[in-house]
């Protein structure tokens, strides 16, 4: 058993709340959620040697439609998470859970989250619906985070456009990815990175498949209509964000994203309860990408920039 010392900055949690909610509505939760428990989680960190986890709520999230009962939520979720750091001090911070795209709701309750719950930052979701991160419509939330200096960890989900294409495939195989690098890259080409420059974000599963389309994302950006919102380029706005090892953790994507971005934008992230928190820092280990002193800013060191209250 490892020593505790790494940070999960992609860590789900599931409150009983969330599940009673939800099952009277026949709203389809994967067996890991379901399966979930606090126990659990402190078993996988231990044994991961995770000292501290950021809790968030993963797919289906909140919003079925109804602004009311997904306010509701998430301030059930987000009472729940702040109980369980306080429950068990130093094991687990927590990002606030909003209940977009209600944007009056969630923005009362990134008041509630970051002043009254004193949460490590926010999560949201790549898409909503038919709408990504750099859709307009979600420019007020945006502007009240980048006032605030706000750490942003975003989850990918399924686009309306994307649900179940291929049924031999979930969805979380490829569109996951997909809709990462479409949130992402729109964020960027829209100006909006640019626009709100304080947001700190962190994107899952290391950027989707945004490594892997470098050479068109830099092509994109010679377009002169595009090109005025990234004043830097593409990759030096990509080269802002951070990015986590759930589900990435081997040689080639490694690889990939390290010639894109610093090794001091790699967070550790093992999307607990699906990924196994010692398995993925042993591959990490193994993959031959980092030395010792990258393990280390990967596994604690860079985290603590962002949320130096556990160092």
């Amino acid at each position: 058993m490892a020593i505790p010392h790494r940070i999960d900055v992609h860590h789900h949690i599931a409150p009983p709340g969330y599940i009673a909610t939800l099952d009277p509505q026949g709203i389809r939760l994967a067996r890991e959620t379901r399966g979930w428990s606090p126990a659990q989680s402190i078993e996988l960190m231990d044994e991961g040697g995770v000292e501290t986890a950021l809790t968030s709520i993963t797919t289906p999230g909140l919003w079925f439609g109804d602004p009311a009962a997904a306010r509701k939520l998430a301030r059930l979720c987000n009472d729940y998470g702040a109980k369980l750091a306080s429950d068990h001090p130093g094991r687990f911070g927590m990002f606030v859970n909003l209940p977009l795209p209600d944007i009056d709701g969630s923005l009362r309750e990134i008041e509630y989250g970051l002043d009254v719950l004193k949460a490590d930052g926010v999560v949201l979701f790549t898409s909503y619906g038919d709408k990504w991160l750099g859709d307009p419509a979600f420019d007020p939330v945006f502007a009240e985070l980048d006032r605030r200096r706000a750490v942003i960890y975003t989850h990918p989900t399924t686009a309306t456009c994307c649900t179940n294409i291929m049924p031999v495939l979930n969805d979380s195989v490829i569109e996951y990815g997909t809709d990462t690098t479409r949130a992402l890259t729109q964020m960027i080409v829209t100006g909006r990175a640019a626009r709100f420059p304080n947001l700190r974000l962190i994107w899952s599963h290391g950027g989707g498949q945004m490594p892997f389309l470098i050479v068109r994302m830099i092509r994109l950006a010679r377009n002169p209509e595009l090109a005025r919102h990234m004043p830097q380029g593409f990759v030096q706005e990509a080269r802002r964000f951070y990015y986590d090892t759930a589900a990435v953790y081997a040689a080639g994507p490694m690889l990939a994203l390290r010639q894109v971005v610093p090794v001091e934008r790699i967070l550790y992230g093992t999307d607990v309860p699906w990924g196994n928190p010692a398995e993925i820092a042993d591959e990490l280990a193994k993959c031959g990408v980092f030395d010792a002193a990258e393990l280390a800013k990967i596994d604690r060191e860079n985290a603590l920039q962002l949320f130096p209250r556990y160092g």
